[in-house]
């Protein structure tokens, strides 16, 4: 029954995430909430570390129930994580996860905001966080975020009180928020961004608590909480058909690549906010006490508040579009206002529920989903008025801010399209993450242009304003132009209209391990963005390796089509590494970028332009063994990159794992978090501890302890910690240096852990059977040492070795230790096999 219930979630889901790009049609309802929301004068800022930090639950409660303006600062976009749905990781997945966020947003209702902070990785203290991070640029980014939102509360996540109890990045989130909330106010404190915003004071800062701060439900039930506030966020919304709960679980569900699809949580339960700063709290223990949040908090408000009261009181589900000349009558009086924060944000908010209420339909699609520079764009406009109040399209200012008169009368329900044509400027930059633009430092994203700090996502360049009369009013809608499809299997499709450039390049291995010094062959594929392509390409590389030939041409007769180009690799004599990168000669220019996209069902599609560049290793490396039997987890490359220093690897499904198959192997490799996400492997322990006795090795890549899928993770007991050591240069002491899995057929030395990335280590064991030998110590800084980072137990005629270091990590960025190291791992034993074969016979 349980797995039923979750199937049913999932394909309702599946079916919004198919959705998850077009245009919204709200139904009556959905306008009435947005009225409500309109008839309030009030807004929280969520604050927080990473994209998955927010509290949905709180989130949706104070927009849907509070009927607040709430918003989520996500100091990084976290590029740290892992993926759990597909190969991208660092700049890709903080691609990836800053349009979840977004996805969770559009779902509980929220706004998204983010500072130029990078997830670098998991971090201790926050001291550290603050010194990798340029702390007196996020805390900036944060005052900004306060004087642009202009918060009457923000609820801090994590607690500032507590550094080194949790991820450095979470205290450090609390502390530069606690910092803002004075500095937000001070016109001494980055006085340039007053050029953009004005000063602000939040009215109260509160810190999101709950048990689990406490150690136990029983310990937070005795604490005092006469200074705290309390929510029943599982109320009920008659007008959704859900809870809270349930709309704050499809919210967090929209984290895919974090593994956060979970089934929807019903029934009343508290939500605890701590007062931390601000304005006491009264009697009333009202998050908003003190502040009028009705439409009498802004001067000349009560006229407009007194029509849209009115319009809520008596909103007609049936025929929405009879408020119409009220809605209008406010708009009007709307732009009299003084307050320009107010003005503009409830002018956003009207505009799109006369809009709704009036049916309206305007699209601008391009026949094309990009185009490149000084190529001209046709558009299908389509104009639709769904209600029969008095509407008249006067004019089209299309994409190049051409104005094009109509004056057409825009009948119920009678569609009007039109072609139009623009074209993409000569100077146009291509679409891209604007934080990905430029090379950052390990701890920041650099941002020069100062407007876009902040924003989730890059501003759409091209856009159509469609100029409407409602009631002889004036006003314009303004459209990003999309591009529109449909597939067989899906039905209709949006994706987002990009720009890239004419040309765009890749080698098809990001990383290329070579062990000899034979020569390899490797592939560039160039990518058309325009027609006609005509041009040459060339490969730039270190000075002790040679490509043959040095140049080839290319051309490409229609957009969008690619060609492939076989370049040799000719490697040094001896032990060499670089990067190599495609450089494309179209005419004068050159280009030397790598055009990715990004497609998955619940978020829009993504572009991005990154420098075009491959790590390549010229590696001293000797193995034993050939077949791998490779068991996937939570998604890493280590298959590709054993095949790279020259493994048969095979993916090995659950339901394949039988003695039969596993005989054909000389090592089974566990992928990363394999214990954790794959209920069927803990039916195959056996079988691979059988495999294992019988004379193979096994190799166990970190998991986690928290919803393990075994009993029994090893053939020996093992327990696994939080113990993790992030410095990725902590120092490495082999505890038993004679070891074989240290010099065979590998000599293991200092060298083979240098240029390391993001860490050493996570989650390693911190007991085990006596059966196991540790074989490195390493710890952070001011801690002690960490013995179980690589653990090898003989089992029978074969080795079972348990790993929390991380090689899904160093594989990707080509770090050579590692691979001789795991070399190591998979040979271990197989020498002394064929000594012992020899004597057999």
């Amino acid at each position: 029954m349980q797995s039923t219930k979750y199937y049913f979630i999932l394909l309702v889901f599946t079916v919004s995430f198919l959705q998850a790009q077009k245009p919204k049609t709200p139904t009556s309802t959905e306008i009435y909430e947005s009225i409500e929301k309109l008839n309030f004068l009030g807004s929280v800022l969520y604050v927080a570390a990473h994209p998955d930090d927010e509290n949905t639950r709180l989130i949706s409660y104070m927009s849907n129930e509070v009927k607040a303006r709430t918003a989520y600062l996500s100091l990084t976009r976290g590029d740290g994580g892992q993926n759990l749905i597909g190969p991208e990781i660092r700049e890709l997945l903080g691609v990836i996860r800053t349009q979840e966020l977004l996805a969770a947003r559009r779902v509980d209702g929220g706004e998204q905001f983010f500072s130029r902070a990078n997830d670098f990785g998991y971090s201790k203290h926050p001291d550290e966080t603050l010194e990798i991070w340029n702390k007196d640029q996020v805390l900036s980014d944060v005052v900004l975020a306060i004087r642009q939102f202009k918060p009457d509360v923000i609820i801090n996540r994590f607690d500032h009180r507590t550094p080194g109890s949790t991820h450095g990045h979470h205290t450090s989130s609390a502390i530069l928020s606690l910092e803002a909330f004075d500095l937000a106010n001070k016109n001494t404190a980055y006085p340039d961004q007053l050029k953009q915003t004005d000063l602000w004071q939040p009215k109260r800062l509160f810190y999101n608590t709950s048990w689990w701060a406490y150690g136990s439900e029983e310990k937070f039930n005795a604490v005092d909480k006469s200074n705290m506030l309390t929510f029943d966020i599982g109320v009920y919304y008659p007008l959704k058909g859900l809870s809270n709960n349930e709309v704050a679980a499809q919210a967090r569900s929209q984290h895919l690549c974090q593994g956060f699809g979970r089934v929807l949580d019903r029934g009343s339960q508290n939500e605890y906010i701590e007062f931390l700063k601000g304005d006491p709290l009264g009697e009333n223990k009202d998050i908003f006490e003190g502040i009028d949040t009705s439409w009498n908090r802004v001067k000349g408000g009560k006229a407009i508040g007194d029509i849209l009261y009115e319009v809520e009181d008596n909103f007609n589900f049936k025929d929405p579009s009879q408020h119409l000349p009220q809605l209008i009558e406010a708009y009007k009086l709307l732009q009299n206002i003084e307050n320009e924060h107010w003005k503009t944000q409830k002018t956003k908010a009207l505009k799109s529920i006369i809009s709704m209420c009036a049916g309206l339909y305007l699209e601008a699609s391009a026949e094309t989903p990009w185009a490149t520079q000084n190529e001209t764009v046709t558009l299908d406009l389509e104009v639709l008025n769904r209600s029969n109040q008095n509407i008249r399209l006067e004019s089209i200012k299309n994409a190049n801010s051409v104005n094009i008169s109509k004056h057409i009368e825009l009948t119920e329900n009678t569609k009007f399209n039109f072609k139009e044509t623009f074209k993409v400027g000569s100077h146009q930059t291509p679409t891209t993450p604007y934080w990905l633009t430029k090379k950052g430092t390990l701890g920041m994203y650099q941002v020069d242009d100062t407007s876009l700090i902040g924003l989730p996502e890059t501003p759409r360049v091209y856009q159509v304003d469609f100029n409407l009369l409602i009631n002889n009013t004036p006003i314009t809608f303004t459209k990003n132009v999309v591009y529109r499809f449909s597939k067989p299997e899906k039905g209709e499709l949006y994706r987002p209209f990009e720009i890239i450039p004419e040309v765009s390049a890749k080698i098809t291995e990001k990383v290329i391990i070579l062990n000899s010094d034979a020569q390899h062959d490797i592939s560039v594929v160039v990518k058309a963005g325009r027609n006609d392509l005509e041009g040459s390409v060339e490969i730039c590389h270190p000075k002790d390796w040679s490509i043959f030939p040095k140049s080839q041409k290319i051309s490409i007769k229609n957009k969008g089509e690619e060609q492939t180009l076989v370049f040799t690799v000719i490697p040094p004599k001896n032990q060499s590494e670089g990067n190599i990168s495609p450089i494309v000669h179209i005419g004068v220019k050159d280009y030397t970028k790598e055009l990715i996209e990004i497609d998955y069902d619940h978020i829009p599609f993504q572009t991005v332009l990154l420098p075009s560049e491959s790590k390549i290793v010229r590696l001293d490396i000797k193995k034993k063994g050939e077949n791998i039997a490779y068991i996937q987890g939570a998604g890493d490359v280590v298959p590709e990159s054993l095949q790279q220093i020259g493994y048969q690897v095979r993916i090995l499904k659950p339901d394949e794992i039988n003695a039969e198959t596993l005989s054909n192997f000389d090592a089974v490799v566990v992928g990363i978090r394999a214990y954790n996400t794959v209920e069927e492997i803990k039916f195959k322990q056996d079988l691979l501890f059988d495999f294992v006795a019988q004379g193979g090795n096994m190799i166990v890549q970190y998991n986690t302890n928290h919803r393990l899928k075994v009993d029994n993770l090893a053939p020996f007991d093992i327990t696994l910690s939080r113990d993790r050591v992030t410095d990725e240069t902590a120092e490495v002491t082999f505890l038993n240096p004679e070891h074989p899995v240290l010099n065979y057929p590998n000599k293991i030395t200092q060298h083979d852990f240098e240029g390391w990335t993001q860490e050493r280590g996570l989650y390693f064991p911190s007991n085990w059977a006596p059966a196991f030998t540790p074989i490195l110590s390493m710890h952070d800084k001011g801690e002690t040492d960490k013995k179980g980072s690589l653990l090898v137990a003989k089992h029978g005629n074969g080795y079972f070795i348990y790993t929390g270091l991380s090689f899904f990590r160093e594989f990707p960025a080509g770090v050579s230790g590692a691979y001789r190291l795991f070399a190591n791992m998979l040979s271990i034993g197989k020498e002394d096999l064929k000594q012992e074969a020899k004597l057999n016979d």
